[in-house]
């Protein structure tokens, strides 16, 4: 798969992440952008993806500047499933891993 396909692949990830978020009502439409320098600083999780994570990988999928690793599965993980379980957010970590993967392999 070419860059332009993966990329691709990345845009419809960050398009069904948000529309899981709105599913599972983890989405608010209400929310204010937030400036944050770490997502546990954030006041919720939730508010981070939308507001931080989401137009920050929109923008990278615009401009192809991608980081060289992504580990927000990991940290969906911690928050939804490791210290006491979200089962609604299950689809969510694997869109967020799967966002992880591709991005990824953009920088092999």
């Amino acid at each position: 798969m070419g860059r332009i396909e993966q990329i691709r692949q990345i845009s419809h990830l960050l398009d069904q992440i948000e529309q899981e978020m709105k599913q599972i009502n983890f989405w608010d439409d209400s929310a204010k952008a937030i400036e944050v320098e770490h997502y546990t600083k954030a006041p919720s999780f939730e508010l981070w993806l939308q507001c931080v994570f989401i137009p920050n990988a929109r923008k990278a999928v615009q401009t192809g500047e991608f980081p060289k690793k992504s580990q927000v599965g990991l940290m969906a993980f911690r928050q939804y499933d490791y210290h006491s379980p979200v089962p609604e957010a299950k689809n969510l970590m694997t869109l967020l891993y799967k966002f992880d993967k591709a991005v990824n392999q953009l920088s092999t």
